[in-house]
């Protein structure tokens, strides 16, 4: 079996973010990056499905050189080798991006065989673009499916399943097949020591993509506003035990 993963290396998800003044970027100048938590899901499972079926797994991904760390952290949890398609650090475009990618999926696949699956994040944690693994499933004429909490092989299907309003959408479609994952597919793993010091040895094919003339323009990013707090006064004194006593009532405390 052959598994790949496509990652893209994002600011860290839990700190603040700010934008340039533009608004068209993620201002980084006090982040550190990582991967997406929905990626981080799908290198989990890329490892898990090699660990049960064997074959190989690959991790890919479109960035600058120093994006060689997250494919790094990927082999350390237990992929076998890389891909890095360099950039000089700028943005791509959803479009741009999916041409890149294909044009190196071919070539491995021309060279070492066709994946079985190929994983993606549902969506990105800095751009939110959720439209490259749809694209590359559609070049490559391969089934599809998005947003997914599950993932079973199925002989030479994949039973792939959305949690929806009140209970989970299933589709089985046959391989090979693109599959757009979420966070809480899974519980990914912590890189250990020896995982580290492995990676450091796993091959990593290194080749620097002709960017397309970009047909597609970020206009503006924004960052959704917070709930934020409020407080609600009750009364005060003695009068304000019976509103206490509703509201505890409401939170199904009494």
């Amino acid at each position: 079996m052959k598994v790949l993963v496509c990652v893209k290396r994002v600011p860290i998800t839990g700190g603040r973010i700010v934008l340039t003044d533009d608004a068209r970027a993620i201002n980084t100048q006090h982040l550190g990056f990582t991967i997406s938590p929905h990626e981080e899901c799908g290198v989990e499972e890329a490892v898990r499905l090699i660990e049960a079926n064997k074959g190989e797994s690959v991790v890919l991904t479109l960035g600058p050189p120093e994006a060689v760390e997250q494919l790094r952290d990927a082999m350390a949890l237990g992929i076998d080798r890389a891909i890095h398609l360099k950039t000089d650090g700028q943005e791509w475009d959803a479009e741009s991006t999916a041409a890149a990618l294909i044009e190196a999926i071919r070539a491995d696949e021309t060279s070492n065989g066709p994946f079985d699956l190929i994983f993606f994040g549902n969506e990105s944690a800095d751009s939110a673009g959720f439209q490259v693994g749809i694209r590359v499933a559609y070049a490559l004429a391969r089934p599809c499916v998005a947003g997914l909490k599950k993932v079973t092989l199925e002989g030479s299907s994949v039973r792939c399943e959305q949690e929806v309003e009140g209970g989970r959408d299933v589709y089985v479609v046959p391989l090979p097949a693109v599959l757009t994952v979420k966070e809480g597919l899974n519980l990914p793993r912590y890189p250990s020591v020896p995982g580290k010091m492995r990676a450091r040895s796993k091959p990593m094919a290194e080749s620097t993509p002709t960017r397309p003339v970009p047909r597609l323009e970020l206009v503006k990013l924004a960052v959704p506003a917070g709930q934020g707090r409020r407080a609600e006064s009750l009364g005060a004194g003695s009068a304000a035990a019976p509103a206490v006593v509703e509201m505890l009532q409401k939170a199904g405390v009494l």
